[in-house]
Formats: C-alpha cells, sequence, structure tokens
C-alpha cells in the first residue's frame, strides 16, 4: 500500500475509490474494503482510499473534539494489515476544504485529482459545504460509476465508530473487539517523563498521545510489542490527577519483567481489560499501595489469558 500526502502526491491515472475517516478500521470499514477490492479487480483497477486529517469533526467542534479511535499512524498500519488497498491518500481537512461544493469536490479531487472510475461509499455518505452532496449527487457524476455499500452489522447491530468509542468508555472491551475485529490498541513513541513512576519502584514508558482527547481511560490490563518483544504490563490513561494539575492526557505504561531503554522507539500498547478508573489519592504511599494492587491484578488476568490459550 503506497501512502500519499497533501496535493503534489502523485495520482493514479484510474482507481477504484472509496472515501471515509475510517476511524478505528472496524469491521464495517474492512467489509467495505474487501467490497471495494472485489469490484476494483473486475475492472482491472487499483484501488484507494481518500481520507481526512484532521478529522473533520476536529475542525467544527475545536473547543470540544471529539474522542479519536485511532492516531493517523494507527489508522495507516490497520489499512495495511487488511492488505486489500493499494493507494492510500491523505487529505488535509481545513475550513477552506470543507467550504468545497459538492460539485467542485467531485470535479476538483475525484475525477481531476484521482482519476476515479468507480466510487464505493456508505449509504449515509456526506460531503461537500453544508454537507448537501449524498448518493444520489455523485450517481449523477457521468465520469464514474458509484455504488453505495450496505450497513454491515456484528451481531445485530450497527458496526460504526461512535459505538465503539461508547464501547471503550464504558470499559466493555468485549464489545469494542466484536466491532473491531480485533482487540483495541494504541502506538506511539516513548517521551521523557517525569520519571516518577521510576522512584516509585514501576518505571513507566510515557507515550505521546497526539491527540487531546482518547477514547477511552482509566488503568488498563496489557500487552506491549515492543523492538525487544512483547511484554504485559499495566498502564495509565488519563489525567495523572495525583501529581499533574493539567488537562493533558498522558498513557504510561509499565512493562512487567522488561530491563532497558525505550526513549525515542515506536511501541504498540494492546488494551485487553479495564481495572478501574482513574483516582486522585492523598499522598504517594497511597498511590503506591494501589499501583501494587494494579500490577498484581494485571498479572493475575495475564496468566488468566496464557492458561486459557495454552
Amino acid at each position: 500500500m503506497q501512502v500519499h500526502f497533501g496535493a503534489s502526491a502523485a495520482r493514479p491515472s484510474a482507481c477504484a475509490l472509496t472515501i471515509g475517516n475510517f476511524d478505528g478500521v472496524h469491521r464495517g470499514h474492512q467489509a467495505m474494503l474487501a467490497c471495494l477490492r472485489e469490484r476494483a479487480s473486475a475492472r482491472g483497477l487499483p484501488t484507494a482510499l481518500l481520507t481526512f486529517e484532521p478529522h473533520p469533526r476536529e475542525v467544527f467542534a475545536r473547543g470540544n473534539p471529539p474522542a479519536r479511535l485511532a492516531t493517523l499512524r494507527d489508522k495507516v498500519l490497520s489499512l495495511k494489515a487488511t492488505g486489500l488497498l493499494d493507494h492510500l491518500y491523505v487529505h488535509r481537512f481545513t475550513p477552506a476544504f470543507a467550504a468545497l461544493s459538492a460539485q467542485d469536490f467531485i470535479d476538483q479531487v475525484l475525477v481531476a485529482g484521482l482519476g476515479a472510475q468507480y466510487v464505493l461509499i456508505g449509504d449515509d455518505f456526506q460531503f461537500g459545504a453544508r454537507r448537501l452532496g449524498n448518493f444520489s449527487t455523485l450517481q449523477a457524476c457521468p465520469h464514474f460509476v458509484t455504488e453505495a455499500m450496505p450497513t454491515i452489522s456484528v451481531h445485530g447491530e450497527r458496526a460504526s465508530s461512535s459505538r465503539i468509542r461508547e464501547a471503550l468508555a464504558a470499559g466493555d472491551f468485549a464489545h469494542a473487539e466484536a466491532l473491531l475485529g480485533r482487540h483495541y490498541q494504541l502506538t506511539g513513541r516513548v517521551m521523557h517523563g517525569k520519571k516518577l513512576g521510576r522512584t516509585l519502584g514501576y518505571p513507566t514508558a510515557n507515550v505521546h498521545l497526539p491527540h487531546r482527547k482518547p477514547a477511552l481511560g482509566g488503568i488498563f490490563v496489557v500487552e506491549v510489542d515492543t523492538a525487544a518483544g512483547r511484554f504485559g504490563g499495566v498502564a495509565s490513561l488519563g489525567k495523572n490527577p495525583t501529581v499533574d494539575q493539567g488537562d493533558d492526557y498522558k498513557l504510561e505504561v509499565h512493562l512487567f519483567d522488561f530491563a532497558g531503554n525505550l526513549y525515542g522507539q515506536l511501541i504498540c500498547v494492546r488494551f485487553l481489560a479495564k481495572l478501574r478508573d482513574e483516582q486522585r489519592f492523598d499522598s504517594l504511599a497511597a498511590l503506591t499501595a494501589q499501583i501494587d494492587a494494579d500490577a498484581a491484578a494485571a498479572r493475575h488476568h495475564l496468566s488468566t489469558l496464557q492458561r486459557v490459550s495454552a
């Protein structure tokens, strides 16, 4: 899969295209990409996805942006893992781009820009200024064939990014995983932090989060993929109210049975279960006692999973 950024990216002479945010690349998205591959193969066309960064809702709701399921890096990794896309086009979403009329979007982006000959969209897809463009608008364009993908249901429920956000926020990982088709995960680079964890006996990897609001928060059992291998661990995702007063969210991960330096490395944190909500403690001693309990609970959960899979 080739990834292209910005207007200067090389464009195909023709493609079978789908369009959307694809936040989370859930099972509905996966089904759409499989359908796109089938339609593209029948036409002898490469497959392409046009997606946007930042998420359009972050532009329209700057004061209260929605939670993001995936960073751009995680979205690219998940899309690549499907093996169904030849090209990924990441278009910067700005107020000026949002102001394009539906017809200008078709003419400038889909036809002149991407050479779309076949377009597959979700049945609720809207586009262009004031979201006036829809399936009928695309279907009227003579330059490409347009089809709508019906809703994909998982156990009788529509697979959607918003429903996955709700499940993660509630700590319902089994529900989120059923809709995603995999464990929920975040990938990021390990940054230097206050190094308080090592003074408490629990050194942590502080993972950079590029978005203001994650889709979940609390204390979690995790598996972490690093350059040195996979390790179980316990993670905190939140504002760390015991030692910090700011509003920034932090992902801090303690890896079990690991000794080494992860600074500057990319690691993938896979969330397996939620232990509890974040809380403020009156002392570092109380915080340490709770971390001891969290670590023990996480180790027990991981050992149970190992016995079940053996």
